[in-house]
């Protein structure tokens, strides 16, 4: 038997679960002054949550939306974005589209895939 355990799972991130053919879909990411183009990611859990006022703010109607953006680490040449960061990604294939711009939240990294939490915020 050749390979292991995380190889296997490697190969199923990178065969299935990123395969633009079934789940991922490509787009350009913007990340810390490079362009990532047409790249594979998954974008999942679309939320949006009341948005905590704060004591003097009397702003309605604004509304804290998060996402959660998997790709390969490899992707973005091996950076990893940080908490608190903006990063950018686009509507469609191709670099075109709209660019929406997101918050990291959080990112994890695990056996070379991201995971990074994205809040934006909507009226």
């Amino acid at each position: 038997m050749s390979g292991g355990f995380k190889d296997s799972v490697a190969g199923d991130n990178l065969n299935v679960f990123m395969n633009a053919e079934e789940f991922a879909d490509l787009r350009t990411v913007r990340y810390d002054g490079e362009v990532y183009e047409d790249i594979r990611v998954v974008i999942t859990g679309d939320r949006q949550i009341d948005r905590k006022a704060l004591r003097d703010d009397h702003v309605q109607g604004i509304f804290r939306k998060t996402r959660v953006l998997h790709c390969r680490i490899d992707d973005l040449d091996g950076r990893q974005p940080e908490q608190g960061q903006r990063i950018w990604i686009n509507s469609q294939e191709g670099g075109g589209g709209f660019f929406s711009e997101y918050r990291v939240g959080t990112s994890l990294c695990e056996m070379g895939m991201l995971q990074v939490e994205l809040e934006a915020f909507n009226e």
